[in-house]
This record gives C-alpha cells, structure tokens and sequence, in this order.
C-alpha cells in the first residue's frame, strides 16, 4: 500500500508533469504514479476529472492534494528539506528563480514546445524565443558564479528543486539546439545525464505509438 497516488501526463511531452514527477523521486515519496495519455482536440477529460485545476502533475498524498509543479515542489521539500538551499540567501535565490520559471518564458515555451523524441534543430528561433533563451542563460550563469561552486548544478553538487523547475528548459534546448554558451551546453549535459533524467528521457521513449500527438510532432516553419 502506498501513501498516494502522483498524476502525470506523456513523458515526451509534459513539461510540468516532469518537474512534479522529479521533484517526488527526489523527496523519496512512495507513491503511485499514474500517466494520463493526452488527448486532442480539446482538454484531456479523464484529467480534467480529477485534478483540481484540471491539468498534470497533481499529487495526493497521505491527505494532502497539491496540484501546479511549484506546489509539489514545495510539498517535497517539506518531507527533503535539502531540495532547496539551505543557505537562507541561496534558498532564496533558488524559489526566485524557480518562481520566474513557473510564471515567465511564455515566448519560448510557445515556439520551443517539449518533445523528447524529435530533433527540430534550428527552428523556433523566434524573437521572443530568443529573447527568453538569453534570459535563462543569463540567470543560469548568475546563479551557477554565486552559488554553484563545487558541483554541476545550479547550486553546486546536489541536483535540487530549482533543476527541476529548469529540467525541462534544458530538454527544449537540446532538441531545438539553439545557440548557446559553452556553459550553458554544460550544464544541460549535466542535467541530462542525471540518473532520473535519463529515466524519465528512457520512458519516454518507450511510449507507444498511438500516445503520439500530432500539434507536438509537426516541424515548425521556419
């Protein structure tokens, strides 16, 4: 029997639902985890029907419901504290930044959607796109030069709730491959080789073909 259940969409494309799932393997919770296969047109009802604000992820655990990614990371970390900084500045720092993820990037996460399974090298090179690519690069260094010493990540060694807010940018800049700095490719190289990246990019793969959804496949123009 386990403590809950975690709800999530395709692991090729749900952006949100990786930074959830994420953050509960980071905190060890035992639960279940349910994928719901998007459906087109339209919402997807089965999510509709459970979740409160009728999207993925969405937690219940002993108890409690907690729905948006930010949430569950939150949640998390009341259960593993040290997925945010201890430090009291560099946790800070890290809800900031987290935060602006959660709220920001509207331009590029319309040009550069998530799909783990296609190389759409060169497109979606939008200007707004661009505009917010420069901004996590200029924010991922920031933190990595006051923070980051000792280890790949974001905040050094551990990979931490912030990585996971930014887990997926990282996939988007690998299968779009926009221009970017040598320390940028670093970091996305470390966070890709993560071992519960590399799970979640691994069952993504092995999604059946009928989960595909077409608006997620086709090649923008351009």
């Amino acid at each position: 029997m386990t403590d809950g259940v975690l709800y999530i969409g395709n692991k090729r494309y749900s952006s949100w639902s990786m930074r959830g799932w994420l953050a509960v393997r980071l905190a060890e919770l035992d639960v279940d985890v349910r994928l719901i296969p998007f459906e087109r047109p339209g919402p997807t009802k089965a999510i509709a029907a459970l979740s409160p604000n009728g999207l993925v992820p969405f937690l219940e655990h002993n108890g409690a419901r907690v729905w948006e990614s930010m949430a569950v990371c939150d949640y998390c970390a009341e259960v593993a504290p040290g997925l945010w900084p201890a430090d009291r500045v560099a946790r800070a720092h890290a809800r900031s930044i987290s935060a602006e993820m959660h709220a920001g990037f509207r331009e590029l996460r319309m040009a550069m959607w998530m799909n783990l399974g296609r190389d759409f090298s060169g497109l979606g090179r939008t200007p707004g796109a661009l505009a917010d690519i420069a901004r996590v690069e200029a924010l991922w260094a920031e933190t990595r030069a006051r923070f980051g010493g000792g280890g790949p990540f974001l905040f050094g060694a551990s990979f931490g709730a912030a990585d996971a807010m930014y887990a997926p940018v990282v996939a988007r800049f690998l299968s779009w491959k926009p221009e970017v700095s040598a320390e940028t490719s670093a970091y996305c190289s470390a966070v890709r080789a993560h071992p519960l990246v590399a799970e979640w990019y691994d069952d993504a793969a092995a999604e059946p073909a009928e989960w595909l959804v077409e608006d997620y496949e086709r090649a923008p123009a351009g």
